[in-house]
């Protein structure tokens, strides 16, 4: 196992700050070249995943309210192809068992499948952002307030706008005047039920000065 000796590089001052306090680098094992090679995996494949490990294998995250909790540590592993032949690879060990993986897409989404995926993140980082903004907002929030189903179609999202650090695809962050919102549609979409979707809404919580 090798110990990480520096600091994430490439985030808002927000998600810094949460990685540094509540972010821990367990240690993480190099991809092993060799082995993913003669398995068939092709060699850019292998390179995504060496490059994925070198930046964030081995970094426990704190819990989302959503999936579960969502990838406790993160790290490469079990490269797969999806029907239309395009490669992914496993993001991380899991809270809890779910019915998906956590998986980094070819184009380097962060996302989640079945024999198929759905994208939540355009990128890694992007996750990341998003777990240290739930984690701001649920400590910050006067009040939190969960819908779920239809109740999240009928969002009145007037006035916000989109918080572009997460890079959301299927999940999305929303700033206002006096509070966040959070909308997670990855598991709905993955799985084809739309009474998956799940929002949150927290109250007094603004994010001035975070770099957001």
């Amino acid at each position: 196992m090798q110990l990480r000796p520096k600091k994430l590089t490439g985030l808002t001052r927000l998600a810094s700050y949460v990685m540094d306090t509540r972010g821990v680098f367990t240690g993480y094992r190099p991809v092993d070249r060799r082995k993913w090679l003669d398995g068939g995996t092709p060699a850019q494949v292998v390179q995504r995943a060496v490059d994925f490990q070198q930046r964030w294998g081995g970094l426990a995250l704190p819990p989302v309210p959503a999936y579960d909790g969502g990838p406790v540590v993160l790290g490469a592993g079990h490269p797969a192809t999806a029907p239309s032949g395009d490669w992914y690879f496993e993001a991380g060990a899991v809270h809890v068992a779910v019915p998906f993986d956590f998986v980094v897409e070819p184009g380097g989404e962060f996302a989640i499948a079945t024999h198929e995926w759905t994208a939540l993140h355009t990128t890694v980082e992007g996750w990341v952002e998003s777990v240290a903004l739930a984690h701001y907002a649920s400590w910050a929030a006067r009040r939190i307030t969960q819908l779920r189903g239809a109740e999240v179609d009928a969002l009145d999202l007037d006035g916000f706008e989109p918080v572009p650090a997460v890079r959301g695809a299927a999940d999305t962050w929303w700033r206002g005047p006096d509070s966040v919102v959070a909308v997670w549609r990855g598991e709905a979409d993955l799985l084809g039920d739309p009474g998956l979707s799940a929002a949150r809404v927290h109250e007094g919580v603004t994010l001035d000065g975070w770099d957001l």
